[in-house]
């Protein structure tokens, strides 16, 4: 099924990470437009026609890259399209998910589901107060985030309350940050789970050094037994993150709470991390992505292209 006369919409910020799915575009002829959201504009008193279908793609880390301004400039922008009748992508339901990881805590309490205990504070001098309420390690990361953007941790409280003495917490660009107990994972490893239609689609085990938090997994290097990744996305980032993966399938209950996960959250596509509590057990779900980087090499990884799945779901949703 081929889409409409009208192009599909790309709207797009980091320069490298969607390469394969441009690729994948340009390889089966399909009417596309790239859209950049660093700079862009709107008329929000008209009606929007000119995609048959516009794929969300804006990344929470984008102030890391200069592209904070699109971040809160695309919500109203996803709210207009959908006003207008097209079909959005991962839309504004999806990505307020996406840049609220306080939000995406309360979703996981509202399902039943556990996660890290944590506090949502607003100014640094919160920090201690929330922090003797919770088990040591713990981490401080903005309530925006990605890319393992302005996480750290902090190993007792006497540390916690330099960090605030010195004025070096950072609450990211909405001035709202967690803190959150930190999770030792068994098996030295964090799984992400990718849906696609809020169904899941792959799994992986992520193997990161003790103090890297950025685990996108278009950063791979290497699979578990030592094999060099053909990195495809993010290649001058990928050699310094020292990413090892794995494909992976996780229980069926698993699958199951990460698909109703997908389903609340309004995820056409989107990745759902957990880590398994390795003092005692317990799954709990940390992080919902409404970008999803799909891991470098896949085929290799997990035995298939999954940008050649998201395609197919492209142009049936454009169609």
């Amino acid at each position: 099924m081929r889409p409409n006369e009208r192009p599909i919409a790309i709207f797009y910020e980091h320069p490298d990470w969607f390469r394969p799915l441009f690729a994948e575009l340009d390889r089966r002829a399909i009417p596309y437009a790239r859209v950049d959201a660093r700079c862009h504009r709107y008329d929000p008193q008209t009606i929007a026609k000119e995609y048959a279908l516009f794929f969300n793609r804006m990344s929470p880390s984008a102030y890391l890259r200069g592209g904070g301004n699109a971040i809160f400039y695309t919500l109203g922008l996803l709210e207009h399209l959908e006003r207008s009748g097209v079909r959005v992508i991962n839309g504004a339901e999806a990505f307020r998910y996406e840049i609220s990881k306080a939000r995406q805590l309360q979703l996981l309490a509202s399902l039943g589901l556990e996660a890290p205990r944590a506090h949502v504070i607003n100014c640094a001098a919160q920090a201690p107060e929330a922090a003797r309420e919770l088990r040591f390690p713990l981490i401080v990361k903005a309530n925006v985030g990605g890319s393992g953007a302005g996480m750290v941790r902090y190993d007792s409280l006497d540390q916690l309350l330099r960090a605030v003495e010195n004025e070096r917490l950072d609450l990211g660009i909405d001035g709202t940050a967690l803190v959150q107990e930190f999770i030792p994972a068994r098996g030295r490893h964090i799984t992400r789970v990718e849906t696609l239609g809020g169904r899941y689609l792959y799994a992986i085990n992520v193997y990161s050094s003790a103090d890297n938090f950025n685990l996108c997994p278009a950063d791979a290097c290497q699979t578990t037994d030592g094999v060099e990744l053909e990195r495809s996305a993010c290649p001058l980032d990928a050699p310094r993150t020292g990413l090892r993966v794995e494909g992976y399938t996780p229980p069926t209950e698993v699958i199951a709470a990460v698909e109703q996960i997908a389903q609340a959250a309004h995820l056409d596509v989107g990745g759902i991390e957990y880590v398994v509590d390795d003092r005692d057990g317990r799954v709990l779900y940390y992080d919902i992505n409404a970008l999803s980087n799909f891991v470098a090499d896949a085929p290799r990884v997990i035995g298939f292209d999954p940008f050649a799945k998201l395609v197919d779901f492209l142009v049936a949703e454009a169609g």
